[in-house]
């Protein structure tokens, strides 16, 4: 499938032209590397050593990851500028939780960026994207999960329109910690013009 092209702007200058494609298995590699970096560079400062190993060699294997791109129900998105891999996002159709229970819905599952990609607007054209593929699969919500204390990524999601709507526990090694619940009715516009 061809690639979706972002061109953004941010203080009246230009922001790099961002390519968002559909990864196909043919990809499977490149989204196991750079998911687990990006969790990596996002986290580790946030756990411990061991948690970290715990996570990504047992929870978060690379073997699992691969096997989920291009499999039924979901939707893996990469990020280039030029041709360089800058992020990626995936979406999963899944039982949403209770207080979407009946509602067309998909889950965000991942949304990163490479650190050095940060401020380019890769998290903007892979959510614009996100959208776009939940509104073209006939999906009314979007859902996510984001670390409590992960406040950039928050008020990222509240410029989207995102709002809480309750939490779970997500399992980083041996530490169980608290993520929210945030959804987006497709209806609602955003504060931000992705």
């Amino acid at each position: 499938m061809g690639g979706i092209s972002f061109l953004l702007s941010l203080r009246g200058m230009e922001k790099p032209v961002i390519r968002i494609r559909i990864a196909g298995a043919e990809d499977a590699a490149l989204v196991a590397g750079l998911s687990r970096r990006t969790f990596y560079e996002t986290f580790a400062s946030h756990n411990t050593a061991e948690n970290m190993r715990i996570f990504l060699e047992e929870q978060f294997p690379p073997e699992r990851q691969m096997a989920e791109v291009g499999a039924p129900g979901r939707i893996f998105l990469l990020a280039y500028i030029g041709d360089e891999p800058a992020g990626y996002a995936s979406m999963r159709e899944t039982e949403p939780p209770q207080e979407l229970h009946g509602q067309k819905a998909i889950e965000i599952v991942q949304l990163y960026s490479e650190q050095k990609m940060i401020g380019k607007g890769v998290g903007a054209a892979l959510m614009r994207a996100c959208l776009d593929q939940a509104g073209q699969r006939g999906k009314d919500w979007v859902w996510l999960g984001v670390w409590e204390h992960n406040q950039r990524a928050i008020a990222f999601y509240r410029k989207w329109g995102f709002e809480r709507f309750g939490e779970h526990v997500f399992l980083v090694g041996l530490d169980a910690q608290t993520d929210w619940w945030m959804k987006k009715s497709l209806d609602r516009p955003a504060d931000v013009v992705g």
